[in-house]
């Protein structure tokens, strides 16, 4: 293993144009895990959208984060500021053609569950729906929401703290998941996206 940066070509950030910055960011942070977020209106409006900007970022408590931007998908933002929960659906192959189609770009007025054809499950603790289809769903209480990026095209961080998990049975062995059978879809750049079933362990040192 060789530590030498002449072959590799540089890139200073202030320099390069905002969807430069953007097409490095998401084709090298790969495979990025996709948050299908569920939220409702303020007037109780279902809202469904993906977004490969999420992760898990605690484990005591489970909390969980995703960002949406500021740009021309603002739905779940606005939803997640005004009602302050969420559910968090997991996408896995099953699902992942119905993921893509609630990318769309529409009217805050559309349901977007209805609109991709999935079943929005009531939630047991929070007001937004689940989607039915998904092997595991989290419901979420929003825990804060931090301005981030440029003020008017930048995101917004979204903080959330697991308050239930959802996992088909067939999945479990008490609380640890069977990572083969869930068989869960990642996000690279463009159109393209993994499945997580070419696995491989490390043991880890003590």
């Amino acid at each position: 293993m060789t530590a030498d940066a002449t072959d590799k070509r540089r890139f200073v950030v202030e320099d390069l144009e905002i969807i430069d910055g953007y097409k490095l960011a998401t084709g090298l942070i790969v495979p990025r895990p996709i948050g299908w977020i569920g939220s409702i209106g303020a007037d109780g409006t279902p809202n469904l959208a993906p977004y490969s900007f999420f992760n898990a970022v605690s484990g005591s408590p489970p909390m969980f984060i995703f960002s949406p931007g500021r740009g021309a998908r603002r739905d779940t933002l606005a939803n997640v500021t005004s009602v302050g929960e969420f559910t968090i659906n997991i996408v896995t192959e099953e699902v992942a053609e119905a993921m893509n189609a609630s990318s769309a770009s529409l009217p805050a007025e559309v349901d977007e569950f209805a609109h991709v054809g999935v079943t929005a499950v009531p939630s047991t603790m929070v007001r937004p729906p689940m989607v039915g289809e998904c092997k595991a769903n989290i419901e979420c209480v929003v825990d804060q929401i931090v301005d981030i990026g440029d003020p008017a095209i930048g995101n917004g961080l979204v903080i959330g703290t697991a308050v239930a998990f959802h996992v088909a049975e067939d999945l479990l062995d008490g609380t640890r998941v069977d990572q083969a059978a869930l068989r869960a879809v990642g996000r690279h750049a463009g159109n393209d996206y993994s499945h997580s079933t070419d696995l491989f362990s490390l043991i880890r040192p003590d």
